[in-house]
């Protein structure tokens, strides 16, 4: 439930743009531009069809990705004070995103396919939270080794990607990203690209031939 009274808005600049959030909300990192740099790349070359942002938090990764682009896009967040920020954003940016409250095994409807998808998942161990007590901490805490949400986000995209589409998914390290290949692999996902940023890492990946479109795992 929303509080009557909101804590003071605070506004950080990405992308050269303005993105509004407040204490409740997880501060845009200013090195995730790169992971939307990245995304409008993709997008030059990848079929038509929307973009999907999950646990999108104020929303900028994806409006950066899209701005200035004729791709829909859809955005998810498990925090309600994300998603009215994100929506904030959104019409302050001039872009049409269509903002979903829930997780993001709920909110992403059966049949819908993104040729894009963005997957932003809280990725620090659950023992190593209390390090950072300024961020909410369901906008950090992925799990007991981290991964949990993040292995979330590849049921998402298995289950929703197009078959010649890509996913961009941000961890804490490439590092990181390597304990994910097995997980990938048995979902029909391969990891094509690893980039290791100034905070923060993104992981590229693409469908295997054996990837299936149910998103049911790969295996006898």
């Amino acid at each position: 439930m929303l509080q009557t009274s909101e804590p003071q808005a605070q506004l950080a600049t990405f992308g050269g743009r303005g993105i509004g959030y407040d204490e409740r909300v997880l501060t845009p990192r200013p090195w995730t531009e790169a992971q939307s740099l990245w995304a409008r790349e993709l997008l030059d070359e990848l079929p038509d069809g929307p973009v999907l942002e999950v646990c999108s938090g104020a929303g900028h990764i994806g409006l950066l990705a899209v701005s200035g682009t004729n791709r829909a896009l859809v955005q998810v967040d498990a925090d309600l004070h994300a998603c009215v920020w994100a929506s904030r954003n959104a019409r302050a940016w001039g872009v049409d995103s269509d903002i979903r409250h829930g997780t993001m095994s709920e909110a992403v409807m059966v049949d819908e396919r993104f040729a894009l998808i963005l997957a932003d998942p809280p990725y620090l161990p659950s023992g190593d939270v209390t390090r950072f007590p300024q961020d909410p901490l369901t906008a950090i805490d992925g799990g007991g080794d981290g991964l949990d949400l993040a292995r979330e986000c590849l049921d998402v995209i298995v289950r929703h990607l197009v078959t010649d589409g890509a996913a961009l998914l941000q961890l804490r390290d490439v590092e990181q990203g390597r304990e994910l290949v097995s997980d990938a692999a048995q979902r029909g996902l391969t990891i094509a690209e690893s980039r290791q940023f100034d905070g923060g890492a993104v992981l590229l990946l693409r469908r295997t031939t054996e990837g299936r479109a149910d998103g049911s795992q790969a295996g006898p």
